[in-house]
């Protein structure tokens, strides 16, 4: 067994706290709860209209030596507006807060350096206020409330849209395109592809018969979006997947051109054009994504960790 440790951050809602974390490798678990305030065993209610000095957070069991403690860091600070002190988006009050709850000195100094180079950065025009504090106990919340986006998919979508959570990161975290550059560095297939919602021919690109392990990202941010254990032979001429790596990293959105209606997809981050997901009974998951390869950047298993990305290894450790 490898060792766990323990990560604890508030971030305002701890709905939309789970999901970014939880279907990454090497997270065992993402926990709802309570922590930081004074009294024991609270309720929802009595946090969220109380005086409890409780915020609302999310406790991660993972083991670091698959995803590091600063891996988890930098994924916070994409959740979460740093410069508030008042709440998120429009849940106002100090349960909504955001925190860095450290459970031992190595997490202080890592939470430490994380948020000093995110102040060099200059990503965020306002200072970063959000505190690093040591671990309090922690209350599970009630189980209503656990996993959230798994038990109610579309209102926890409209919660986090209407929130201003995702437009907030869109502005602050996404892919800045320069247009002109893009057309320079991609040639003319892939641009079409990824920013005009164009279409490659099927059976003539790169992945869609590939038999190589190893995950793809997006053509343009980088971003980790499905990977070869999921990817199968649908017959249709592109790269076909059961699933991606995490939802979290996709957007679908309603396309209706052609005269069809379609699910597209997108790269959260990058907001490229990726290809469609269509429902397919034959796979466990229900779901076909039929993703364009000319959107894609495929990283061979045996360079994950040269390439930055060898937390995904443990992906394949079943083929060996």
């Amino acid at each position: 067994m490898s060792r766990t440790e323990k990560a604890t951050f508030a971030g305002g809602c701890f709905w939309c706290m789970v999901q970014p974390f939880d279907q990454e490798p090497g997270i065992i678990e993402v926990v709802s709860g309570y922590t930081g305030g004074h009294t024991e065993n609270p309720s929802y209610r009595e946090v969220c209209y109380g005086d409890t000095g409780h915020a609302e957070a999310v406790q991660i069991t993972f083991e670091p030596d698959v995803f590091p403690y600063q891996k988890l860091l930098e994924l916070y600070w994409q959740q979460i507006d740093p410069t508030d002190r008042k709440g998120q988006f429009h849940d106002r009050g100090d349960q909504y807060r955001t925190s860095i709850f450290y459970h031992n000195e190595e997490q202080k100094a890592l939470a430490e350096a994380s948020k000093k180079a995110l102040e060099d950065s200059g990503r965020f025009r306002k200072p970063i206020v959000t505190p690093i504090v040591p671990a309090a106990r922690f209350y599970p919340a009630e189980e209503v409330h656990q996993n959230y986006y798994r038990k109610d998919p579309r209102n926890y979508r409209m919660y986090r849209q209407n929130s201003g959570r995702e437009d907030f990161i869109a502005k602050h975290w996404g892919i800045k395109k320069n247009k002109k550059q893009l057309k320079e560095t991609l040639t003319p297939l892939q641009y079409t592809v990824t920013q005009k919602k164009g279409t490659e021919p099927p059976f003539q690109n790169a992945y869609w018969d590939n038999k190589r392990p190893g995950i793809y990202v997006d053509l343009v941010s980088g971003e980790p979006l499905f990977s070869t254990t999921d990817q199968y032979d649908a017959g249709c001429g592109w790269p076909s997947f059961t699933r991606p790596i995490s939802t979290h990293r996709i957007v679908t959105v309603p396309d209706n051109s052609f005269q069809m209606l379609r699910n597209e997809v997108r790269s959260k981050l990058g907001d490229s054009h990726l290809g469609h997901v269509f429902p397919e009974p034959s796979v466990p998951t229900k779901l076909r994504f039929c993703i364009n390869s000319a959107a894609l950047r495929f990283i061979p298993k045996e360079d994950l960790d040269s390439e930055g990305y060898g937390e995904y290894s443990q992906l394949f450790d079943s083929e060996t």
